[in-house]
């Protein structure tokens, strides 16, 4: 299992004042919209989300990145848990023609949205519970998805990711260093659930027995 970092240039772009999210608004009355992952989530007003979840061709580095570094070919299959609306796997396409591609993820609104080159390769579902036979990918990615789930469901999906891989593995999620960047994700996040130091997630990784790669995002 290795640290290899495909997101913090992604993550850094975005500007973030953490203490005027909690002055203006009802920060708990938002998290209560944010977590039905819905349209608000998504398309809504920034308090709820994203404030607007839209192609932008900012995923195309990541996805020139991750596929030259897992070595991904035409025929290479890759599960993305947690695809929202696959901007991602759609890059995934254009670097590599050829590649197969499969998303899944909990909103149904996420998935009837998606990039619609690459919808019909989308399915609703939980990361907790994988439609898909043992050893079905040659990569398995997931990025800022499962520090939404609580620990016994971010057991189980990690688990489950290795189940259904066969090959390469990554995964990306918050995590905090200091009190600072502690209360920092809390100020800013809406729908995470597990809030774990370094040394924490990767105690988890090696109870659950998860092989793969993994980053971690800070809120410095």
């Amino acid at each position: 299992m290795a640290y290899v970092d495909f997101l913090s240039t992604i993550h850094q772009r975005t500007a973030r004042d953490y203490r005027q999210r909690v002055l203006d608004f009802d920060k708990a009355a938002c998290a209560e919209v944010a977590v039905q992952f819905g349209r608000d989530y998504w398309d809504g007003e920034r308090q709820f989300g994203y404030g607007g979840y839209r192609y932008d061709g900012r995923w195309r580095a990541v996805a020139e990145a991750m596929c030259k570094h897992y070595g991904l070919h035409a025929g290479s299959r890759v599960l993305d848990v947690g695809c929202g609306k696959a901007f991602l796997l759609y890059e995934f396409t254009q670097v590599v023609p050829g590649i197969e591609i499969v998303g899944l993820d909990i909103s149904p609104y996420a998935v009837a949205n998606a990039k619609e080159e690459v919808r019909p390769f989308l399915v609703t579902g939980a990361a907790q519970q994988l439609p898909f036979a043992d050893q079905s990918f040659d990569l398995v990615f997931s990025i800022t998805t499962l520090h939404n789930l609580y620990l016994f469901d971010l057991w189980t999906a990690l688990k489950e990711i290795e189940r259904v891989g066969r090959g390469a593995k990554y995964i990306c999620v918050e995590a905090y260093r200091n009190e600072r960047e502690k209360v920092n994700l809390m100020y800013w996040q809406l729908t995470c659930r597990a809030f774990h130091t370094p040394e924490e997630w990767e105690w988890i990784f090696q109870q659950t027995g998860y092989t793969g790669d993994h980053s971690l995002i800070y809120f410095e």
